[in-house]
């Protein structure tokens, strides 16, 4: 009898990544000449896997996102999984905006992951939700192989890594 071989796939964020990179935003904004003076605050909470940019304007606010966004590409970070919320405005004219991390694959994506591999036809590959995670299994690490080419060439709208491989 064939042994199965499998793989999970995953979204996640490393969280210390992140810290780093914010600091390294946080130490830039402090440096830039069209940030003195300036209202411009980053912060973030890892329990709650958000972050709050604030600045005097939506103008500023974008410099801002870029700014956050360049540090987090740099340092690895998958902004894809990254969700921007409206921007509102707060106290004193300044305005703000909340910033999700997303940790693991949101049910409607996996079940478009698992509906992409069915419309592949990748002959024995089978895949199931676990969780936040998308199992894929086959009795051939080729097929596998397939799965994992084909997977990298869609975008999802979530940063996929590959792992947990058994056979």
């Amino acid at each position: 009898m064939a042994s199965q071989c499998s793989f999970d796939i995953t979204s996640n964020v490393d969280l210390q990544e992140v810290d780093n990179a914010l600091n390294q935003a946080r130490k830039e904004v402090a440096q830039r000449y069209d940030f003195k003076g300036a209202k411009a605050e980053i912060e973030f909470d890892a329990k709650e896997s958000t972050l709050v940019l604030a600045a005097d304007d939506e103008f500023k606010l974008n410099a801002l996102w870029e700014i956050v966004q360049t540090r987090l590409i740099r340092r690895d970070v998958p902004v894809k999984n990254l969700n921007r919320g409206p921007v509102q405005a707060a106290s004193t004219g300044t305005v703000r905006q909340e910033i999700t991390l997303q940790q693991g694959i949101p049910s409607e994506k996996a079940k478009d992951i698992i509906k992409f591999l069915k419309d592949a036809k990748l002959k024995k590959v089978q895949a199931s939700i676990q969780g936040d995670q998308v199992r894929v299994t086959s009795s051939s690490k080729d097929d596998l192989q397939d799965a994992m080419r084909v997977l990298r060439g869609h975008d999802f709208g979530v940063a996929l890594q590959f792992g947990n491989y058994r056979s």
